[in-house]
């Protein structure tokens, strides 16, 4: 017959979910442009920006919800063949290797300012340009400036997130082997262990001894270790959704791509966190006074 399928490759039906989700990012992208154009103007000549950057903010989250939720019934539904499921995977890794990519980046600024530093110095909070004079040494951090000591809040925060390696590890194999119980409670300990992760990190942010603006070395820190924070939040909203679904038996040992997506994707959260650790609060910070 000419309507018959003959191959293991699942056509997806037209769907609305990329089109919508397009808009809804130029309008989350257009209103923050916006409304940091306009932050400086007083109230009654606000251009809306804040509005748009939130109904396009909201569109994305509706166009995630819908289209993943789209993909779930596509899953139970059988559509996800061993080639489709295989090709997922290849995209997951793609995309762990962009996000990889991204944080090349940052890594690259942050060396780039260390081994070319400017001769700055931190005076009483104030950034002073020493560039020119006779006698100066330019070093990084900028002299007078005091670091968060890498020993503390932020060595404890790489065991907890190594222990959530060996959690989020151990529900996987839970799964695989049928072990319901140990796949919940794997996944319970590794939300509450990236929960408090995000917890301390946001109180060692509060009393962080600088702030992001008037030095690279400022300015490298937050972008790299808060973009790093980004990704945990994200990380654990991707398990709670697992735990959710777990308890709704969704996953089974043969077919738990969604489990098997979250569980790389917070890998790579945990490696990157290692090399931040190292490269930032420990070479980064070496040499340099210590806050408190």
């Amino acid at each position: 017959m000419a309507g018959a399928k003959n191959h293991d490759y699942h056509i997806l039906p037209p769907s609305a979910w990329p089109l919508i989700g397009s808009f809804s990012a130029l309008a989350m992208a257009a209103g923050g442009v916006m409304w940091m154009h306009g932050s400086h103007v007083a109230a009654d000549q606000a251009n809306g920006g804040g509005w748009i950057f939130l109904m396009g903010l909201a569109g994305v989250l509706f166009t995630f919800y819908s289209w993943w939720a789209d993909v779930v019934k596509e899953a139970h539904a059988g559509d996800h063949t061993p080639v489709v499921s295989l090709h997922l995977r290849y995209g997951m890794i793609l995309f762990i290797a962009s996000e990889v990519m991204f944080f090349v980046g940052w890594f690259w600024a942050f060396f780039d300012f260390s081994l070319f530093p400017v001769a700055l110095q931190v005076v009483d909070g104030q950034v002073e340009n020493l560039t020119g004079q006779a006698g100066v040494v330019a070093q990084f951090p900028a002299k007078g400036l005091h670091v968060i000591d890498a020993f503390s809040l932020p060595l404890l925060n790489t065991l907890i997130l190594l222990c959530s390696g060996t959690t989020i590890t151990w529900a996987h194999h839970a799964l695989i082997h049928g072990d319901r119980d140990g796949l919940k409670k794997g996944l319970w300990l590794t939300i509450i262990l990236g929960l408090l992760f995000s917890g301390i990190q946001a109180y060692e942010y509060a009393h962080a001894p600088f702030a992001f603006k008037g030095l690279n070395y400022t300015s490298a820190f937050y972008m790299a270790t808060g973009f790093h924070g980004f990704h945990v939040i994200i990380g654990t909203i991707f398990l709670i959704v697992c735990l959710v679904r777990t308890y709704k038996g969704h996953f089974t040992p043969r077919q738990h791509f969604g489990f098997e997506a979250a569980a790389w994707y917070w890998h790579f959260v945990d490696v990157v966190w290692l090399f931040l650790f190292i490269a930032i609060y420990v070479w980064g910070g070496w040499g340099a006074p210590v806050h408190g």
